[in-house]
């Protein structure tokens, strides 16, 4: 068991246009734009992660013959973090038209001293048990909140597989996430990986609030 990295914007090609119209805050003002790029980038993983899944061969009728195919053996689950990673959600569940869905509430709870707590309030999920299960989230900075999302998930049963998706991984988060899971079979599936997070951990040059970007500004 192992935790694999794929950081998918490495090479040319429109998903890094995708992501760069994510980034740049002239055109990140457009928020039916910005969902749409995250739905997009969404789609994009999905395709990726699809080349990593289990197919059966199936004989499909057509009007002149039978034609044998691969298709999908098992639909997987897909789960994202409320309420920034909805537009990855439906990107995702765009291709895997037939996934069961699950989501999760966790987000930083801002103390007095201006560090934070991860809070969960919710977790509607159907059972993982022996089920590849993909999850999403824009952001992976201290990966505090995805570790507890996954953790809350796995107790309505151990996935045979995890695929992680984010826009944009910090290596601490990366880290963290390694170090939580050794011992769970899990794919990263990361847009690009920055180097730098800032004192209140957002991810530089990162591209903002994913949250407010893609639904508006939320009272703190």
């Amino acid at each position: 068991m192992h935790v694999m990295v794929r950081e998918i914007g490495k090479g040319n090609s429109l998903f890094n246009q995708f992501l760069a119209e994510l980034r740049d805050k002239t055109i990140q003002s457009d928020r039916l734009r910005f969902r749409r790029n995250m739905e997009r980038i969404g789609e994009i993983f999905a395709y990726e992660i699809s080349k990593e899944l289990e197919y059966t061969k199936k004989d499909i009728v057509t009007p002149l013959g039978i034609a044998s195919m691969s298709v999908l053996k098992d639909n997987p689950a897909i789960a994202t973090i409320l309420r920034a990673g909805l537009p990855l959600h439906q990107g995702l569940l765009n291709y895997f038209d037939n996934a069961d869905s699950a989501f999760v509430s966790a987000y930083r709870k801002y103390r007095k001293n201006k560090e934070f707590i991860i809070k969960m309030d919710y977790v509607s999920s159907a059972s993982l048990i022996g089920k590849v299960l993909i999850i999403s989230d824009p952001m992976l900075a201290t990966g505090g909140s995805m570790t507890t999302s996954i953790k809350a998930l796995i107790q309505n049963g151990k996935p045979k597989h995890i695929h992680v998706v984010c826009l944009l991984a910090s290596e601490e988060g990366i880290t963290a996430i390694k170090r939580n899971f050794s011992l769970q079979n899990m794919t990263l599936w990361i847009g690009a990986i920055d180097d730098e997070l800032t004192a209140k951990a957002y991810i530089v040059p990162g591209l903002g609030d994913a949250g407010d970007l893609a639904f508006g500004t939320k009272l703190d």
